[in-house]
């Protein structure tokens, strides 16, 4: 059986790569290398070093491989800047992610696996449920949003079938913490290391969930052959909600050392983002997921070992409006 893993370079989805080829599949990686670094990828699979956005090379590998089940996880999944991004933001994350439905109908594929996230929620819904109307503010929430809508209408008209999972605030090992725009553990963790105060948006209340990675890639690659996950939505991720400047203290404990904070002017951003998962747990079985304490236990280990990798290369700004002034300056 082949399998498609967009994005199987990055952090979640080289996770993902490695249980299915683990499980026996046939794995194709297909990632830019934009987000993803060489070391992720998985011993054994097929890595094509290319964008979703290449109409053409999409094509082939279809055509090549004939996949079976396709996981979607390549995105430039910076949030919060993506309003400055936003034609990058929705060719990378909508129309990328088109052209890979369209050759999944027009080759067969049975089941499409879509990683959105619960940006798509929006402010002032919280515990998030997927029974609420999601309510996006930000071009990310808005083109994950789009193409959970687009593979709904694709089962209804093709019967291509689909799992969507909406993950936040993942972390762990294998993440790239050299990228200045997301992931605020690892930007945290790298400030650290690099001996730099940890830069906080505003006073630090805003409230997250901050999820594990195997609490969330398992059940991702579950969804991709049980029939529990056809055509459903799923929350993913842990309840224990912190506050980042919470997040702040515990990080610079495990690594000993006195936590500086830079405060920085508040952004545009939801204050209080975490979800119920009361849905996947019962669908999927699964048990509690691992204490925050743990996990940031766990990657701290990981990243003292390897160190912080080359940074990713910035991206063009589109508006300049509002850009927040240390996004600027370190451009």
């Amino acid at each position: 059986m082949s399998v498609l893993v967009t994005g199987g370079a990055g952090f979640i989805g080289s996770h993902i790569a490695a249980a299915l080829h683990r499980s026996g599949k046939t794995v194709v990686i297909l990632d830019d290398l934009s987000g993803g670094q060489w070391r992720n990828i998985p011993a054994g699979t097929t890595f094509v070093r290319g964008s979703i956005v290449d109409v053409a090379l999409v094509n082939q590998l279809f055509t090549d491989h004939h996949f079976t089940v396709v996981y979607h996880l390549a995105a430039y999944a910076a949030e919060g800047l993506s309003p400055f991004i936003r034609r990058f933001n929705y060719t990378n994350n909508l129309v990328g992610s088109i052209n890979l439905i369209n050759a999944a109908i027009n080759h067969g594929t049975r089941r499409f696996v879509f990683t959105s996230s619960i940006a798509v929620y929006g402010p002032g819904q919280t515990p998030m449920t997927e029974a609420l109307t999601p309510q996006p503010i930000d071009p990310y929430g808005i083109a994950k949003l789009a193409v959970e809508q687009d593979l709904q209408a694709a089962f209804a008209q093709f019967g291509l079938e689909y799992a969507i999972f909406r993950p936040h605030n993942v972390y762990g090992e294998g993440q790239h913490i050299a990228d200045p725009y997301r992931n605020v553990v690892g930007i945290f963790m790298r400030c650290v290391l690099e001996g730099r105060p940890l830069p906080i948006f505003g006073d630090g209340s805003q409230t997250r969930a901050f999820s594990y990675i195997d609490d969330v890639a398992p059940v991702i690659v579950r969804a991709g052959f049980e029939d529990v996950a056809r055509n459903e939505i799923f929350n993913v991720g842990a309840d224990s909600v912190v506050s980042v400047r919470d997040l702040a203290t515990e990080i610079c404990r495990l690594f000993d050392v006195p936590c500086r904070i830079e405060t920085l002017p508040p952004r545009h951003e939801v204050v209080d983002a975490f979800s119920s998962h009361e849905r996947v747990r019962s669908a999927f079985n699964l048990g509690e997921p691992r204490s925050l304490a743990d996990g940031l236990a766990r990657m701290a280990a990981w990243v003292k070992q390897t160190g912080v990798p080359t940074p990713t290369e910035a991206q063009a700004i589109e508006v300049t409006r509002g850009l927040p002034p240390s996004w600027a300056q370190s451009r």
